[in-house]
């Protein structure tokens, strides 16, 4: 069975419902025979004795898949049936021979992967551009629905809401304080799809560990219906099924972080960022701080935002063309001019500058927090705090602050053992203890 019948890719793919299929014969998995034998000698040598249909269920397939296979390495002398309980090879315990056991750590020498079978690159890629988002997927009722924790204005979702429906790069700016962060972090309660990502990668015998519990959240909870001597898959089992990705580096990002790492003990590599964000979003906060100039940051991806194909490197010289399908989002506190020149930007599709908030919008985000923490707090004294303290001093607004001044207020509360409300005189003091006083003098 070709990848072509089993995963079609046509110009109405993303009308399509990706599942990956369950693989019934060695072909239809897209390796070797050698590799695939060398998986099951592993498996063996690092878990000891297991049944048949434990053994190929902890690879993620069928037994039927792996059964001839089985049966031929048995007639090699490289596994031999230890006990069964009389239905064939699916529920007999097998155990290396001792021939079996040094062939095993030769394979070693290449690589020690035990684990789900990996999915060869080119089955992969069918299936990340499958689980595109279709062109229209996002409608105001879910991007609203997303944000309804925050207080976002009409202006503002009227920027966001093409930008992440057309899930091209988007430079997010402002002054520090209004929320860049949280605004791109809310993207991640956008009600959509779950998609299927393989455990692990094979690419010209090379395998990249995809799966990282960090940041892939499991749907899926092994997906067999269990009977007696068997089990039967839902979807192929060298895939888990998870939430669209959400993954944010900051200040510590370098440029080989968005390569492949390779692991001198096990001999993969763990897939970078970008790769682990297919299908869902990958946020570079704090933009413009990293260890590398935004520069070099972009034009690591000057190829891959517009052609939506990476190349990544093995230690060995060779690269890999993969997909680039993750929606990237840049977040800074500094002037866009400070990044790069025109041109530079230009590689950016979508830009939004987060303002300041009004007076209005400012005590909408106060009260909201009021009523998160349970504490009261009287219309005259939020007017009376916010003439004395903001209008009359001339201090600028900034979404943060209402939250950090009532932390420090409430914190104050308790010290003090005053009652659970809050007063000028409180949230005077609090002020106090959140904003440098203006009267420093060096």
């Amino acid at each position: 069975m070709s990848v072509d019948s089993v995963l079609p890719l046509t110009a109405d793919a993303e009308e399509i419902k990706f599942v990956p299929p369950v693989p019934e014969t060695m072909d239809d998995l897209g390796l070797s025979q050698s590799m695939v034998e060398q998986m099951i000698l592993k498996t063996l040598y690092f878990r000891g004795d297991s049944s048949g249909r434990l053994l190929a269920s902890s690879m993620g397939l069928n037994f039927s898949v792996i059964g001839p296979l089985i049966e031929s390495m048995k007639r090699q002398h490289l596994l031999m049936a230890k006990s069964s309980l009389g239905i064939g090879d699916i529920s007999s315990t097998f155990a290396l021979t001792e021939a079996a056991r040094e062939l095993t750590r030769e394979y070693m020498e290449s690589n020690s992967y035990v684990g789900r079978i990996p999915v060869p690159l080119e089955q992969y890629t069918v299936g990340v551009k499958m689980q595109r988002n279709r062109a229209d997927w996002l409608s105001k009722d879910m991007l609203n629905n997303a944000f309804k924790h925050m207080v976002v204005n009409e202006a503002t979702m009227s920027h966001l809401g093409p930008a992440v429906n057309a899930g091209k790069s988007f430079l997010i700016y402002g002054q520090p304080g209004n929320g860049k962060t949280y605004l791109a972090e809310g993207l991640f309660n956008i009600e959509s799809e779950p998609i299927y990502a393989p455990f692990a990668i094979e690419y010209q015998g090379q395998i990249i560990q995809l799966y990282d519990p960090n940041y892939h959240n499991r749907l899926d909870q092994d997906n067999f219906e269990v009977s007696a001597f068997h089990r039967d898959l839902d979807f192929d089992g060298r895939w888990f099924q998870c939430k669209r990705p959400f993954i944010m580096s900051g200040g510590e990002l370098a440029l080989e972080m968005l390569d492949l790492s390779f692991n001198p003990a096990s001999k993969i590599y763990d897939a970078p960022f970008q790769l682990k964000a297919n299908n869902g979003i990958y946020l570079i906060d704090d933009f413009g701080r990293q260890k590398v100039t935004p520069a070099e940051v972009l034009n690591r991806w000057i190829v891959p935002m517009e052609r939506r194909i990476d190349f990544l490197t093995f230690r060995t010289g060779g690269k890999a063309q993969v997909p680039f399908e993750c929606f990237l989002v840049f977040s800074t506190n500094l002037r866009p001019e400070q990044l790069g020149d025109e041109a530079f930007l230009r590689r950016i599709q979508y830009k939004m500058f987060v303002r300041s908030p009004e007076v209005a919008e400012f005590i909408k985000i106060f009260k909201r927090f009021c009523d998160s923490q349970k504490i009261e707090c009287d219309d005259l004294t939020i007017e009376e705090y916010i003439d004395k303290k903001y209008m009359r001093a001339g201090k600028r607004f900034r979404r943060c602050q209402a939250r950090d001044v009532i932390t420090h207020a409430i914190d104050l509360i308790r010290f003090e053992r005053k009652p659970y409300k809050l007063t000028f005189d409180v949230l005077s003091h609090a002020f106090d203890m959140t904003f440098i006083s203006e009267e420093y003098e060096t």
